[in-house]
């Protein structure tokens, strides 16, 4: 089963009152300490170009990125763009949306694209289901990613009421997250993630799962950490707009009922869109993607040959069947 999928079944909801006990600072970091950006490399394509770089994670360690800028003085808009964590897809780290950055450019956006903790290097995956780490590893997440968000609105180039936000599958779920502590963001795209423990806890594969590791083990680690619920985040009333992407065949958890109650958790403004396909989602969700972020910068649209050159994202078999 999917790690973030996991990690919900560990963090279902303790109750709203530890909501607001704990969550009022987890997210809290030094937004004035130095980001100590490094630039490795440039490459260009076209008109484009796209930069190797690094910043500091104020958990530790340096966050390994792609700056897509286009050319011009701007002002531009920004995408932070946030990858899968599919163990077994080579996409698995920031080059998943490069290719879609890349192409947005030209319309007048800039793109960072982070690896998250499980894509830097000397990363070891944690194979245990109740290991701590899974939470602390979140949590740095969400603040690498406001880190990058700093990091887009400290460019002169950077337009900073035009600033969205794409996340597939965990960093979905991160982005639910950020929607609920962030305010800088105009738009969300949350593709194929987890939105709420509370309606995952009635799956049957989370009283399988809880059967299996001890419900009193299980409940205990709950109890701690019950207030990370990214449905009590992305429910908060918020002008940014959230645009929903799941699909059809994304089984056995996913499936259409379950992210239909994801969906009546959101606030408004949001849209949701279901398709026929699995979690890497297809070729129509990506232009619909690419269509909203236009729509929500004010920019002109792809034209239709360029959307269709960007590459599908492969789908590897589900590592955990």
């Amino acid at each position: 089963m999917r790690k973030i999928l996991i990690l919900g079944f560990l963090l279902a909801s303790a109750g709203r009152h530890v909501v607001a006990q704990n969550a009022e600072h987890a997210f809290d970091y030094d937004q004035n300490a130095r980001l100590d950006v490094q630039e490795k490399s440039t490459v260009k394509r076209g008109d484009v170009s796209v930069l190797d770089i690094s910043y500091a994670s104020p958990k530790g360690g340096r966050v390994p990125a792609y700056l897509v800028v286009p050319s011009g003085k701007g002002p531009f808009a920004a995408v932070l763009w946030g990858h899968w964590y599919w163990t077994n897809s080579p996409a698995r780290n920031r080059t998943e949306f490069l290719d879609e950055a890349v192409a947005l450019a030209p319309t007048g956006v800039v793109s960072l694209l982070t690896d998250g903790p499980v894509a830097r290097p000397g990363h070891v995956d944690d194979k245990d289901p109740l290991s701590e780490r899974q939470v602390a590893e979140l949590i740095q997440q969400i603040i690498d990613m406001r880190r990058g968000a700093d990091l887009l609105l400290l460019r002169k180039d950077v337009d900073p009421q035009r600033i969205a936000y794409v996340g597939h599958s965990y960093d979905a779920t991160v982005g639910a997250f950020l929607r609920g502590v962030d305010k800088r963001f105009k738009a969300f795209v949350l593709m194929a993630g987890g939105l709420s423990n509370e309606v995952d806890r009635k799956s049957k594969e989370y009283q399988e799962f809880r059967q299996k590791y001890g419900p009193e083990k299980v409940d205990g680690f709950e109890a701690k950490y019950g207030w990370l619920d990214p449905g009590k985040f992305v429910s908060r009333a918020s002008p940014s707009f959230v645009f929903l992407q799941y699909g059809t065949k994304d089984l056995p958890f996913l499936t259409p009922e379950r992210v239909r109650e994801y969906a009546r958790i959101v606030s408004e403004p949001k849209r949701f869109q279901l398709y026929d396909a699995p979690h890497a989602l297809n070729a129509e969700a990506r232009r619909d993607r690419l269509s909203f972020l236009a729509e929500q910068f004010k920019l002109k649209p792809l034209s239709p040959s360029i959307v269709a050159a960007v590459p599908d994202l492969y789908q590897p078999p589900d590592p955990g069947q």
